[in-house]
């Protein structure tokens, strides 16, 4: 969500984009930039092996899934029939017994002479089928449309879904009815279920089009909502709830691709920018066996009320939804009757800055109450609410709730992930849904990022633990003692890899920058550091309120090339502002409200400097600073409105202007444009452009769907208008992960690495 940057090791759900034209304001840079990467072959060699080889790389597992009763679950493995071909073995979480459930030669399409590619997959309720997605697109973000199959196991009949006249992969989202003798799916914006006793189809909308959708959403929801998946299945399978979206009076931002034809042609993309347009979006319910919805009543204006979240009650009666304003501070939890449309609110959650979507939402007791998670108390906590609005502490304590786990309701358990006091790291917990202390399950001797898949009976979970200098490891546990049952991916060969490089461990630290204010960060030095030097320092920074930099946890490529820069002989950092979000508790993350930039880059001076006076092996004629999408515009900030303190930037596919941006991100923290055009200027690094003095480096991909190229062209202009020197370089038709296309990354990280080098003469002094 939001405007950062996905992680290097993470590249297949969020992913990246277009360019190799560069332009500069000096044209000696520019003549230097045209040229092959001019590092030396050891330098060249480390980045081929960071960005260009499997060296570093993690082994491969699941996806899995845990079995209905939870004692057992399936993931993909290498066929040992078909070559090149996946497997789904069943291995037993007790003893460790595997059996091949589905072998790849039960998924070869009839006629076909290879096995359908498992992109992902899904059991129907009683195990007796199983449904495939296969031969994917990415849509936006993520490859969201492509084919579906269901294998039937007891006659092992492999059938295609759609009808005869489905185009290729032209579906999404299909999902089973709870029965499993149905699949409900979206097609061209429109919501169709197929029996699968005989392929009928029935269409249950038929308005789809470019500008509605049914059962999917737009742009903006699945950017910063993460909603795409917009249909639900009740519980006893007779009827579909489903968003539908009318995008008419959203403009199209036009994306224009120059390398893929003869002439150039245009992208549209319905993109709501601050304080524009929304689409109207309301939600329905239909019989599955078709025929007309039944709209809920839902109150506010379609376009400048959202509703993000939505989910049927144990015994499809009514729908539970969260309809939020379009301030985003005040969150309705509402009950929509399923048989008149009829709406009424629950409870209500406001705040003076916004309030987040209850990701966590879940029905208690069959149905009697729900839980919840608020900041009412000034941390994230959850709670158990009736239906009558009364919530009931679950989680007291001065920490926060990071995410939801798992829920034992047999056991009366909740399992959570927390860390009270570390807001870098995180463990797995668990409270008594009466209410009461936290347990901590995960192990104290493993300090770093422990992640969870724990089994529908909470007796079992799929654990992995990664720290900044190791890469992850899997390993099945046993709940609630948290006893290793066996490795599931020791991942030797990545770390053994890792380890030679890793000559110190990296240091985590808190700096203070006045007021009873501490900041976490973390610093890598050189190989061959010498407290007694000065050395060059380069600052890692995002910044913004959708992610973390300062984790605990493995980081891929983006951290190894950190650690090549330090025994370059820099010096590397890393800080956490306020308004990041850590676990810290609700004014931590909310102080930044209405100008998240402007507190944001004071709090990164403050601590660059507090460490320049604490460190004296700092030096502090040697600064620079780089980030991406919220760390570019990071990245500018600094440049700009503290040139004493940074003399080098590299800013990566920035946002200059928060106009610029879209609406549901940027008027969450920032208000509507038209109500605070004070703190959006005092948030634009565009604002401060006179103030640059050091050497600046701007990247962006000119088919950035999520951060448009066209903020940094409207920068451009300024900086001429200025006449300040600066360097450009663009990547033709790349998104914002700048990481389509052969060689890609590695050309954008020698960039990175010969500008900095270029600029900021490394080595300690």
């Amino acid at each position: 969500m939001g405007i950062r940057r996905p992680a290097l090791d993470r590249l297949l759900p969020r992913a990246t984009l277009r360019r190799v034209l560069l332009i500069s304001a000096c044209a000696a840079a520019a003549l230097a930039a045209t040229r092959a990467p001019a590092q030396d072959s050891t330098v060249a060699r480390s980045l081929r092996r960071i960005f260009a080889s499997r060296d570093f790389a993690t082994e491969p597992f699941g996806p899995a899934r845990w079995l209905a009763d939870g004692n057992a679950y399936t993931t993909l493995e290498p066929s040992g029939e078909v070559q090149g071909a996946m497997d789904i073995v069943r291995y037993d979480a007790a003893s460790g017994s595997r059996q091949v459930l589905v072998s790849a030669r039960r998924l070869v399409p009839p006629g076909a002479s290879a096995a359908l590619t498992v992109a992902d997959y899904a059991w129907s309720a009683d195990g007796s089928r199983l449904l495939v997605f296969t031969n994917t697109r990415k849509v936006w973000r993520d490859n969201t449309r492509g084919d579906y199959w269901v294998l039937d196991l007891g006659t092992g009949a492999l059938r295609k879904l759609g009808g005869a006249d489905a185009p290729e992969a032209s579906l999404m989202f299909a999902k089973f009815s709870p029965l499993g003798d149905r699949v409900a799916y979206v097609r061209q914006g429109d919501l169709y279920v197929e029996r699968l006793s005989d392929g009928q189809l029935t269409r249950l909308t038929s308005n789809g089009s470019r500008t509605l959708v049914n059962g999917t959403t737009d742009w903006v929801y699945e950017e910063e909502f993460g909603l795409r998946d917009a249909f639900r299945w009740s519980p006893d399978g007779r009827q579909i709830a489903y968003w539908q979206f009318d995008m008419t009076g959203v403009r199209d931002f036009l994306l224009i691709n120059d390398t893929d034809s003869l002439y150039s042609f245009v992208v549209p993309v319905q993109y709501p920018k601050a304080g524009g347009t929304n689409s109207a979006v309301r939600a329905g319910v239909v019989s599955a066996e078709g025929g007309p919805t039944r709209w809920l009543e839902l109150p506010g204006d379609p376009r400048d009320d959202y509703l993000p979240r939505m989910e049927w009650t144990p015994d499809s009666r009514a729908l539970a939804l969260q309809r939020m304003n379009r301030l985003q501070n005040t969150d309705r939890l509402m009950l929509a009757d399923a048989s008149t449309g009829a709406v009424r609110t629950v409870l209500t959650e406001r705040d003076s800055a916004w309030v987040d979507v209850v990701e966590d939402f879940r029905w208690l007791g069959g149905g009697a109450e729900f839980l919840w998670v608020s900041e009412r108390d000034g941390w994230r906590h959850l709670y158990a609410g009736k239906r009558d609005g009364s919530l009931r502490l679950i989680t007291p304590g001065a920490y926060d709730v990071i995410s939801v786990q798992a829920v034992d309701e047999p056991g009366g358990w909740v399992y959570f992930a927390a860390s009270p006091s570390n807001a870098t790291q995180s463990y797995l917990y668990r409270a008594r849904l009466s209410g009461g202390p936290a347990e901590r399950l995960s192990p104290a001797r493993a300090a770093g990022t422990h992640r969870y898949q724990i089994s529908p009976n909470a007796r079992w979970a799929i654990h992995s633990f990664s720290s900044f200098d190791l890469p992850r490891e899997l390993d099945l546990v046993r709940l609630p003692t948290h006893a290793a049952v066996r490795t599931l991916s020791e991942n030797r060969a990545a770390r053994a890899a890792v380890a030679p490089l890793v000559h110190r461990p990296t240091e985590f630290f808190k700096v203070d920058i006045g007021d009873g204010v501490q900041l976490d960060g973390w610093m890598i030095v050189p190989r061959d550091f010498d407290p007694s030097r000065k050395y060059p320092v380069l600052v890692y920074v995002y910044s913004e309120p959708a992610a973390q930099t300062v984790l605990d946890s493995w980081g891929g490529g983006n951290a190894l090339w950190h650690r090549m820069v330090a025994d370059l002989g820099y010096v590397v950092v890393s800080v956490d502002n306020r308004g990041t979000p850590a676990p810290r508790g609700r004014a931590w993350r909310k102080v930044v409200y209405g100008a998240v930039s402007d507190l944001a880059s004071r709090d990164q001076a403050q601590a660059m400097r507090a460490l320049l006076r604490s460190r004296p092996y700092l030096d502090p004629s040697r600064v620079a600073i780089w980030g991406w999408s919220g760390g570019g515009g990071a990245t500018l900030n600094a440049l700009f409105r503290y040139p004493d303190l940074y003399g080098v930037g590299m800013s990566v596919a920035p946002v200059p202007d928060s106009h610029f941006y879209d609406t549901i991100y940027t008027e969450r923290y920032m208000g509507l444009p038209q109500q605070n055009e004070e703190g959006y200027r005092r948030s634009a690094s565009y604002t401060y452009a006179e103030g640059l003095r050091g050497k600046l480096l701007i990247v962006h991909g000119s088919g950035d769907d999520n951060v448009h190229y066209q903020g940094t062209e409207r920068l451009v202009n300024r900086l001429v208008e200025l006449g300040k020197p600066f360097d450009l370089m663009v990547y033709p038709n790349r998104s914002h992960c700048i990481c389509e296309g052969d060689g890609t990354t590695l050309h954008l990280f020698s960039l990175l690495t010969r500008y900095l080098t270029e600029n900021l003469p490394a080595g300690g002094r």
